[in-house]
């Protein structure tokens, strides 16, 4: 097997529970496309493949080393190491970022584990098939049919990018990496601010109890540790622990100060030695919800966000590195959002580390796009149970992250409201209250933009992409009288149940259709090589005062919490970003900044 001569990815992948021994398995593997998916029974679990693949990128992309842009309905990937010596008896962990859509990981020729869904991770415990210091032949098959329901995000069903619709992405495609723990050890917490109180409330779950065994939890800052709590650990499986935060010490999280305790966490036996420990970091703050407003620390915070779909033209669905990920945030910013919906797509962890450590506010949300199957109007979309599975899967490890601000579990949900309970209306309603169970501490929106079907979602939407900022203002005007625009069919039946009151935002709108080349070129008009929406502006004059006049009329608006402008960058032929695909300017970005930073009339209120 080649040995990479530099690991791509490097970094730590879990920077909110990070323990102190890992390995890095990103880089060369070797990689056979399975196209009728019938490599199992060829012999490809027990025999060398033929080719090699970079990991963690994916098969379709430019960094891989293949660019196999086809369908690819299975593929397989093998590597063989020595597990470190020095990790002798501990458990050793196979951790997998993500593996799109069905995983069955092999090692030494044993299933390990089985996974579905592309979006979020899983772990296989290795223990009694590959000890430390011996070999371990590791054997991926992923599975990505193109047929049935199956939470795709934007990747695109037909052999090309087509519309908002883009390059596929099969197989794995965030990093994948080994760590060892202690026969019992620390899982990942839960960390839950408490402004209110003036502390953090933690659930620290254990793989197991022992008599004797203790939990410690040490908070810090600058000036040193800030509080330290413990508990026995041999009678809950999640002991709890308070940890108070005292008047001087006390510093709220906000994009304006964007700070982060410390938090030291360790497991200890009955005789006081350390079994594990992990380093992880707090955010105190509070999100609520008052009248029309969305408050974040007690008072309104405008959410001038923006459409991230996080993709990118050598790495697809995978950031070329670390730097790019943060690049991304400071774009935003740059740009005068103060935030983002991460589209169509669960982000990588580290995105929303560095969205904690830069007071970047999220909203985190699902790929749920591939639900469409067909039949009636009023049955066309039926999502199976894999969706909620994974979407919980998505929250449990996002949790802690004190940059994410809400949930949105579907997005653009479609169908006819009828007098008939439908699968999607089961669904929908199934991830909301997942999602309210999961977490009480943040609101949730059934789905974005167009069905809601709970009558109870904490927050209501709609995404218009009207370009006439009059007309755009008259779309959105019957907010104040608790009668708001409402996304519906061209004939005018209905997707969502009745709005009540809740807080309101657009969370999609402008779309601005601006390629400066394509406007210089009198032949330019052609939709199939960009689009965007509404007609394209005529010069770049056109566009800023287009984008200004659309946000002018959602940030005047008293009633509305916020926007999500669509969006940050062009993401292949749909050519609306404010910058290009490849993070270049294409326009004057400190004007669109200077649109968006003047007060919205709910921060004044």
């Amino acid at each position: 097997m080649p040995t990479p001569t530099a690991v791509p990815r490097p970094e730590y992948p879990r920077p909110q529970f990070v323990r102190r021994d890992w390995l890095n398995l990103n880089g060369a593997w070797q990689f056979e496309t399975d196209r009728g998916d019938s490599g199992l029974e060829r012999g490809l679990l027990d025999r060398e493949l033929t080719g090699t693949i970079t990991v963690p990128f994916a098969p379709e992309s430019e960094l891989s080393g293949i660019g196999d842009t086809d369908f690819l309905e299975a593929v397989w990937y093998r590597r063989s190491l020595v597990l470190p010596a020095e990790w002798t008896g501990r458990r050793v962990l196979l951790h997998f970022g993500a593996v799109d859509h069905d995983a069955t990981v092999w090692v030494n020729g044993t299933e390990v584990v089985r996974h579905r869904g592309g979006f979020t991770s899983f772990t296989a415990d290795l223990s009694g098939v590959a000890e430390p210091g011996e070999e371990a032949v590791i054997t991926v098959r992923a599975r990505d049919p193109k047929s049935g329901p199956q939470a795709r995000g934007k990747q695109a069903l037909k052999y090309a990018n087509h519309d908002c619709n883009y390059t596929r992405t099969t197989g794995i495609w965030q990093t994948v990496w080994l760590e060892p723990v202690a026969d019992v050890h620390l899982r990942r917490p839960r960390i839950t601010p408490d402004l209110a109180g003036s502390a953090f409330h933690l659930e620290l779950p254990l793989s197991a109890n022992r008599p004797g065994h203790r939990v410690v939890a040490v908070l810090s800052d600058e000036n040193g540790e800030v509080a330290r709590a413990e508990a026995r650990a041999d009678l809950d499986l999640a002991p709890r622990l308070y940890l108070p935060v005292s008047e001087e010490r006390r510093r709220e999280w906000s994009p304006e100060d964007p700070h982060l305790y410390g938090l030291r966490l360790t497991l200890l036996d009955a005789e006081g030695t350390e079994l594990d420990a992990v380093d992880s970091y707090a955010g105190l703050r509070a999100v609520g919800i008052r009248g029309k407003a969305v408050t974040l620390n007690g008072r309104a915070v405008f959410q001038r966000l923006v459409l991230d779909q996080g993709w990118y033209p050598d790495g697809l669905m995978t950031a070329p590195s670390d730097e790019a990920l943060v690049r991304d945030i400071e774009l935003s910013m740059a740009a005068g959002f103060n935030g983002a919906r991460l589209h169509q797509k669960v982000f990588e962890e580290r995105f929303l580390y560095h969205a904690d450590r830069l007071g970047y506010l999220v909203w985190g949300e699902f790929g749920d796009w591939g639900a469409e199957v067909g039949g009636s109007s009023g049955d066309n979309q039926q999502p199976d149970a894999s969706y909620p599975a994974q979407w919980l899967e998505a929250i449990e490890r996002d949790y802690s992250h004190p940059s994410i601000i809400g949930w949105c579990p579907l997005n653009e949900t479609y169908q006819k409201l009828h007098d008939r309970i439908t699968q999607l209306d089961a669904v929908t309603r199934g991830m909301f209250l997942a999602t309210k169970a999961m977490d009480t501490t943040r609101p949730v929106i059934d789905a974005s933009g167009y069905a809601h079907r709970v009558i109870e979602t904490d927050i209501w939407d709609s995404h218009n992409y009207e370009q006439d900022p009059g007309r755009f203002a008259e779309a959105v005007s019957g907010l104040a009288d608790g009668k708001p625009f409402a996304n519906a069919y061209s004939d005018g039946a209905a997707y969502s149940l009745p709005y009540r009151g809740q807080p309101y935002f657009v969370s999609e709108f402008g779309g601005i259709w601006w390629d400066p080349e394509a406007a210089a070129d009198a032949a330019g008009d052609d939709r199939t090589e960009s689009w965007g929406y509404g007609d394209r502006p005529r010069d770049e004059e056109e566009f800023q005062t287009r984008f200004a006049g659309l946000t002018g009329v959602l940030l005047d608006d008293p009633d509305m919490f916020g926007y999500c402008y669509t969006q940050l960058t062009d993401v292949f032929q749909e050519q609306n970003g404010v910058y290009r695909f490849d993070r270049s300017e294409k326009l004057d970005v400190a004007r669109v900044r200077e649109a968006q930073l003047r007060p919205a009339a709910i921060e004044t209120d």
